[in-house]
């Protein structure tokens, strides 16, 4: 769940519709391109299911003013919400992650062996350290309990194995009929 783990570019060219060297570091994923491409075509989202991803045109296209849709994106990982993350905080809940400790990947096809890495309860500024390095959360209280409040309600909803609960919401996760 750290920035180097998924923080990764997209390139996306469409001459005439995309501005030309144009640059979006707002927040968005591979789950916004449905809605976004579903929406270009005109093609309806289905309604008898929850579609998490948004429609992030006006990012793509570059429109002036253009935010992401999202307020926050939930990190969770087997089951367990790992972390919240704003446009510029991510708030850190305890648990247990693989790690290279810097070394580098495997070869060939092999994986490198893996560490364990206690997380701590720890809120990084992205904005000043995307390397997230500097847990800053008694420096602001006030963000940490924000956050846990959105966690709280991805819970309620989602639930989360690292607390042990049942979301309200959960569902299986979509998937193609074999037809």
């Amino acid at each position: 769940m750290f920035e180097g783990g998924y923080r990764v570019p997209c390139v996306m060219r469409w001459p005439g519709k995309i501005p030309a060297g144009s640059k979006c570091d707002d927040l968005a994923t591979t789950i916004d391109l449905f809605p976004t491409i579903a929406r270009l075509i005109g093609a309806e989202l289905p309604r008898d299911r929850v579609i998490d991803g948004k429609d992030i045109w006006p990012l793509v296209a570059g429109e002036p003013g253009a935010v992401s849709p999202h307020d926050v994106f939930f990190c969770y990982y087997d089951g367990g919400l790992r972390a919240v993350r704003d446009h510029r905080w991510k708030l850190f809940f305890p648990h247990r992650s693989n790690t290279l400790h810097g070394r580098p990947g495997g070869r060939d096809g092999v994986p490198a062996p893996y560490d364990q890495l206690e997380v701590g309860h720890w809120l990084f500024d992205l904005k000043n350290d995307v390397g997230e390095s500097k847990d800053v959360s008694a420096e602001h209280p006030d963000i940490v309990t924000r956050l846990e409040r959105y966690a709280e309600t991805a819970r309620a909803t989602l639930g989360d194995t690292l607390t042990g609960r049942t979301g309200s919401k959960v569902r299986p996760a979509g998937k193609l009929d074999e037809d």
